[in-house]
């Protein structure tokens, strides 16, 4: 297994190279952006463990890089206690997982070993979908499940919309369980971690010689979930010419591989996910009208975590129970401090954030309650310390100083307003959404 490493700290490198090597990994180590970048385009990789900050450039543009060419390529951001939040952005624009310095080894093997043996979409099976999918108690819980048991035996095409992390997967599994398709496969793909120029192969297919690099046919995801049910995570970010065939596809149930003139008949339920607001793109051009009301059949709301207080107890015992199996551990709960500091922390990551919170605090504490110790402390931090930058009277005349101060307030307000939907803020800020998390991490704003 062929692991790239791109670390700057030259010590820190030959030990965890040293490490890998022990553990019959074969390790390509770089310590800048660029020669992180150029190896990945000349080797074959299994896995990239990618610092988040480099002498040349940060772990967000060379993931940006890396999923732009090689969408299937798992990649795990290594980062310090105050840069998770910024991991945690990373996550959304494609990383495997992240795991926080000082490393420890054993949860660093487990990543590996996890994201070397999760399918990628590459390789992805016409499997059943096994669900984990805690429902909750809550009124907005209940109401969820009664919107999915209401459209699971339908055929209606379904957009769920939520915040990142809220597990809209999990939602969309659910309605496959409960369909009349539960015996046919369930297939996943994440639109988000697609290039233009893969997204139409990786959907419908392609023949041989089709373009430079297709050295065979290749059946699309459409084919795979033929039957049952096919999950387009963050359609949005679908390219015009392939929402153009989409929509055919959905109207027609016919696809057309890339490079062919073949024709094949499909028979799918597709249900879709965004964190945007899709009504609003089509109304600006920015998504096809016609494939929005064609998408919209029956629309649900996933709510973000900070709004589900009540299930808040269900979804931390359901991880910590998750989190013991898996590193075969035996906490047998959360201390009072630490309970009152989750229901207190405004979780941007929803509940992919509070999963990965929660295992590393079982891994650390290893038995018995979890505490706040357990905890990274920019997380406790975040709750007990707010710094919010305001203009002294050392700085009233520091014309840079008020412009910036004025510029993280515009950019806190603005998320805020759109409940921290990164895509439409940079649009209403008129900036690329790299220039606003380069801004975000510049003034701390967390979100």
């Amino acid at each position: 297994m062929a692991v790239l490493l791109i670390e700057d700290d030259r010590t820190f490198q030959r030990i965890l190279e040293g490490f890998l090597t022990k553990n019959n990994f074969k390790v390509v180590a770089c310590a800048t952006a660029k020669d992180g970048l150029a190896a990945v385009s000349k080797k074959d990789f299994e896995l990239v463990l990618l610092d988040y900050r480099l002498p040349d450039g940060t772990g967000m543009e060379v993931l940006e890089q890396i999923k732009h060419n090689q969408p299937q390529l798992p990649v795990i951001i290594m980062t310090s206690y105050s840069d998770i939040r910024t991991a945690v952005k990373a996550m959304r624009a494609g990383a495997y997982e992240y795991i926080t310095k000082p490393i420890n080894p054993d949860e660093l093997l487990m990543l590996i070993k996890s994201a070397l043996t999760k399918p990628t979409q590459k390789e992805t099976q016409a499997v059943l979908a096994q669900p984990q999918f805690v429902i909750g108690s809550s009124d907005v819980a209940r109401q969820l499940q009664q919107q999915v048991n209401l459209v699971a035996p339908t055929n209606l095409s379904v957009i769920i919309q939520g915040e990142s992390g809220t597990g809209k997967e999990q939602v969309a599994r659910s309605i496959h369980q409960l369909s009349t398709r539960a015996q046919k496969p369930f297939v996943a793909v994440d639109c988000g971690a697609l290039s233009k120029e893969l997204a139409a192969s990786e959907l419908f297919g392609y023949a041989k010689g089709a373009f430079t690099g297709a050295l065979r046919d290749k059946e699309g995801q459409f084919i795979a979930a033929d039957g049952g049910t096919l999950f387009l995570d963050e359609v949005g970010n679908l390219s015009y010419e392939v929402q153009v065939k989409l929509l055919r596809a959905i109207q027609e149930r016919i696809i057309q591989p890339l490079g062919t003139t073949k024709q094949i008949q499909v028979d799918v339920r597709l249900i879709t996910a965004t964190n945007d607001d899709l009504h609003e793109q089509s109304k600006s051009g920015m998504f096809r009208e016609d494939l929005y009301y064609r998408l919209n059949e029956f629309k649900l709301q996933v709510p973000a975590l900070r709004n589900r207080t009540d299930d808040m107890d269900e979804f931390m015992a359901y991880f910590r129970n998750q989190a013991n199996a898996e590193l075969n551990r035996t906490t047998t709960g959360f201390t009072s401090e630490l309970k009152q500091l989750f229901h207190r922390y405004d979780w941007p990551g929803n509940l992919r954030e509070m999963k990965n919170v929660i295992k590393r605090a079982v891994l650390v504490t290893g038995t018995g309650e979890i505490g706040v110790a357990a905890l990274p402390p920019e997380m406790v931090d975040a709750v007990n310390k707010p710094t919010p930058v305001v203009l002294t009277e050392t700085n009233t005349y520091d014309l840079k100083a008020i412009q910036e101060a004025q510029e993280r307030d515009l950019i806190t307000k603005t998320l805020a307003e759109v409940r921290y939907n990164k895509s439409k803020a940079a649009r209403l800020l008129n900036i690329d959404r790299k220039t606003l998390y380069l801004k975000m991490e510049k003034y701390n704003i967390t979100g």
